[in-house]
């Protein structure tokens, strides 16, 4: 399977394959690492189409980057410390990705983008009336690439955002690109993993007899609870996958010892104030809340996930977090507990992938 992804992350798709055992080459990933930079997108695109080779592309927008910003691509770091990819194959801006370089050299075309308002809802409501948004630089790239089958993940909300308008969108831009589509809101906790995040996922198809045959996955039972994931029960290391791909828990755990302030406490456990009240301030669930980019900047217990270990509460730790996600504790985090929070809190969960894949791999036999 030829893989290439955007708004690549800590590569979600690219550890399911692995956990799976799949053979896979990795064609391109692409994050910019949230770092902001302030150039014309579009006259941008345009030099850089007109250059010659995908070196030369990739080497003017990073430089363009070193320009732009002092912020260090943590998001870069993560991804090429965990698989295999050429320096050239790691690109940091979608906006300025030269899609056809890869005509029909991709499989499988996975990414999602940020809910922004579109720009435009003109009577069209089609591939033209998403201009200005990261989801317009997505579908330019499906439109370039042609891959077989592409996945796009995105918050659930999307079907509701701008009263249905921005959805009716979404789905005449695919049909526009001449792709076939199924989509369902997944929730990892019925795929494997303790935690409640509820997704929007949708999945294209260049051949619609594919598609056809091509059905979401069945829920399955869930096997653990959060108390499982954490350090103080499955030590560091001791989180693996079998053969099949599936979590392997081995006993034995170790000690936490990074507990809340009295003050802390008395806060995260506080329903909150007038302008933001929220009376479900729980903690030590079974099934995590849905894991926050921010979770490191501690939010009340009515957003974020705390336990209590040794008669002391604390947050998650970054591995905790990771193992929440569905990477087990071969996953190298090699940058800040900070830059891993967030980073763990940006992707998808590696085990709704997997299932999906095994769905896709059906219906393409």
């Amino acid at each position: 399977m030829r893989l290439a992804t955007t708004f690549s992350g800590i590569g979600a798709i690219e550890y399911a394959f692995k956990r799976l055992n799949l053979e896979h080459e990795i064609i391109f990933a692409c994050d910019n690492g949230d770092i902001d930079i302030d150039v014309n997108f579009d006259i941008e695109l345009q030099k850089i189409k007109n250059m010659c080779s995908i070196h030369e592309k990739n080497e003017y927008v990073k430089n363009l980057y070193k320009t732009k910003s002092k912020k260090k691509n943590f998001v870069e770091i993560t991804y090429k410390n965990n698989y295999e990819i050429s320096d050239d194959g790691f690109f940091y801006d979608v906006r300025l990705l030269d899609g056809c370089d890869f005509t029909n050299k991709v499989d499988l075309f996975v990414g999602g983008s940020p809910c922004q308002s579109f720009s435009i809802v003109g009577a069209r409501s089609g591939f033209e009336d998403t201009r200005g948004t990261l989801f317009y630089d997505y579908v330019r790239l499906i439109k370039e690439i042609e891959p077989k089958f592409f996945i796009y993940e995105n918050v659930y909300g999307v079907l509701t955002h701008d009263k249905g308008k921005t959805w009716q969108i979404m789905q005449n831009t695919f049909s526009q690109l001449h792709y076939f589509i199924k989509w369902q809101i997944l929730d990892s906790r019925n795929y494997g993993i303790p935690q409640g995040r509820r997704r929007l996922f949708v999945v294209g198809f260049k051949d619609e007899e594919i598609c056809k045959k091509f059905n979401f996955p069945q829920e399955i039972p869930l096997k653990f609870t959060m108390q499982d994931f954490l350090l103080d029960n499955c030590a560091n290391g001791n989180m693996a996958y079998d053969q099949n791909g599936d979590i392997s828990l081995k006993s034995g755990g170790e000690k936490v010892e990074k507990y809340l302030s009295d003050k802390l406490v008395a806060y995260v456990m506080s329903p909150g104030t007038k302008n933001f009240y929220h009376e479900d301030a729980k903690i030590d669930l079974q099934i995590a809340r849905a894991i926050l980019s921010t979770q490191g900047n501690t939010h009340r217990a009515s957003v974020n996930n705390y336990v209590t270990t040794n008669g002391k509460i604390r947050a998650l730790q970054p591995r905790e977090s990771l193992r929440l996600m569905g990477f087990c504790d071969d996953f190298k985090q090699t940058v800040s507990n900070a830059q891993s929070y967030k980073q763990s809190g940006n992707s998808i969960v590696v085990d709704v992938l997997m299932q999906i894949i095994k769905e896709l791999i059906k219906a393409n036999s």
